[in-house]
């Protein structure tokens, strides 16, 4: 199960998209009231339930894709799911950011890099999802 590379692949990813439940993404140094995003000073997922929704099943699609071993069609359908749920959920945060009013006092924080590395891992457990099955089928030509 963990020793196939895919396998740590998914588990790194969906540890990048769970990271992102306990880091900000964004820090103002005061609270602005009328911002919909900084009222707590931290940009956060539990500042809007899109982001919520999209990186929790993201990193759900992810480690349930971990053992799913034995069927790689699904483990590849559900991880392409995650990485589009990441990139979504990235491309609505962003845009929230941009819109909300206190975003011109905000400091970038540590949260804002962990959808990338979660996107490249997703991406590099597709990668090697894709090669093990295409390992498999040529094998099973030479029987």
């Amino acid at each position: 199960m963990l020793q196939r590379i895919q396998s740590v692949y998914l588990l790194l990813a969906a540890l990048a998209a769970g990271l992102l439940y306990v880091l900000p993404a964004a820090q103002t140094a005061v609270e602005a009231e009328a911002s919909y995003l900084f009222s707590d000073t931290q940009f956060t997922l539990s500042d809007d339930v899109i982001l919520l929704v999209c990186f929790g099943l993201a990193a759900l699609l992810w480690g349930m894709g971990i053992f799913l071993f034995r069927n790689r069609q699904l483990q590849v359908k559900l991880s392409t799911l995650a990485l589009l749920l990441v990139v979504g959920g990235s491309a609505y945060g962003v845009y929230l950011f941009t819109q909300d009013a206190a975003q011109a006092r905000a400091a970038i924080a540590a949260g804002v890099g962990l959808p990338l590395v979660s996107i490249l891992f997703g991406w590099l457990a597709n990668r090697s999802i894709k090669y093990d099955e295409r390992l498999v089928k040529s094998a099973d030509r030479l029987r």
